[in-house]
């Protein structure tokens, strides 16, 4: 953490986290967790540090198929617009108070908040489990010395 933001601020946390989630099915996930980094959004690809960031753009999808290999660049601001006004329903998604309203209008399903802040949670804790005991661990491991109270009820 940059010093001087720490000791204006007083908290004594990690500034960014990072981590490798291995899924089922050969999926992985990465994930970046901050509160005080360099940048405004994390998509593509970024360079931090303590007095600056870089993002490197465009977004690209890239590919081998066989012998080919195969690049794409996409226009996410047409992607977005398109989500919001092609799509039945797309405002619904574009933020928590605009899918409440829409699930209480029944034009969407609720999305079950609650245990996706526990498995959110429950990833940043295996994040630091790993890194604690230097290994990979399973989601049982997780679970099994996870600190949060909503795993006893």
């Amino acid at each position: 953490m940059d010093a001087a933001r720490r000791q204006t601020s007083q908290y004594d946390v990690e500034e960014l986290g990072l981590g490798f989630i291995r899924l089922e099915n050969n999926i992985t996930l990465d994930i970046m967790e901050a509160w005080a980094v360099n940048l405004d959004r994390f998509d593509g690809s970024v360079i931090l540090g303590a007095e600056g960031g870089v993002r490197l753009e465009p977004f690209g999808y890239f590919r081998s198929v066989g012998d080919l290999d195969l690049d794409s660049t996409a226009d996410m601001d047409s992607l977005e617009w398109r989500l919001h006004n092609v799509r039945d329903d797309g405002d619904a998604y574009a933020s928590s108070q605009q899918h409440w309203v829409a699930a209480l209008q029944e034009r969407v399903p609720l999305l079950p908040t609650a245990e996706i802040a526990l498995n959110t949670m429950l990833i940043s804790e295996g994040i630091y489990l790993s890194s604690r005991l230097g290994r990979e661990v399973t989601p049982d491991e997780v679970r099994a010395h996870s600190v949060s109270t909503a795993l006893k009820l």
